[in-house]
């Protein structure tokens, strides 16, 4: 079943999409790419991730690019009476208890879901320092059998957007080390607190 999100209403939708353009165009950035159909259901890498500032950017880039992304939450996050609230900003309530894994849940809500959505998912897992990836979003897609786009936010030249759409091939370390070279070169608002390589 189909749950409308705060991406496809479209009152606020159009609305949302208006103020996202004109503040990212006064602010200074510049939203590249786009979303080929074969990858209208897919996982997005949401990197580099070191600041509270990446969510209403990366909102703001998905009205822009008219995205319909969602993310995953744990059940107890959507009882009432804020489960209405959590699902329209695009929460996908997971239960942990009924799975063996985060990884197996989210899989199946993402194979689930009627009509094109984008999981977003970041690959460090927190906003503090770190040099490990959590391979989440990897073992995600490849169970769901969807790609990954590695979507960024690099706040050095004020460019977010989406890059390549990756199709994860089963061999993680070559996988990882593949889509790691791309974010390389990519500054989050706090650059030492990503790490690529």
């Amino acid at each position: 079943m189909h749950q409308r999100t705060i991406f496809d209403t479209p009152v606020v939708n159009t609305a949302l999409r208006a103020f996202s353009l004109a503040y990212l165009r006064l602010a200074g950035w510049k939203v590249e790419g786009r979303l080929p159909p074969h990858a209208a259901k897919s996982v997005f890498i949401a990197a580099p991730h070191t600041s509270n500032w990446d969510l209403p950017y990366t909102l703001m880039v998905a009205f822009a690019l008219r995205l319909n992304i969602c993310w995953m939450g744990k059940r107890s996050l959507f009882r009432w009476p804020f489960g209405t609230a959590m699902r329209w900003l695009g929460g996908i309530a997971v239960d942990r208890d009924k799975s063996s894994s985060l990884v197996t849940a989210s899989a199946a809500a993402l194979r689930a879901a009627d009509g094109p959505v984008q999981l977003v998912v970041p690959p460090e897992g927190t906003r503090g320092k770190t040099r490990h990836w959590k391979t989440g979003f990897y073992f995600i897609a490849l169970e769901a059998k969807v790609p990954i786009v590695l979507a960024y936010m690099d706040y050095q030249r004020k460019v977010s957007g989406l890059g390549p759409v990756f199709t994860p091939t089963g061999n993680v370390e070559s996988d990882l080390a593949e889509i790691k070279r791309f974010y390389a070169g990519i500054k989050g608002r706090r650059a030492d607190q990503f790490e690529a390589g």
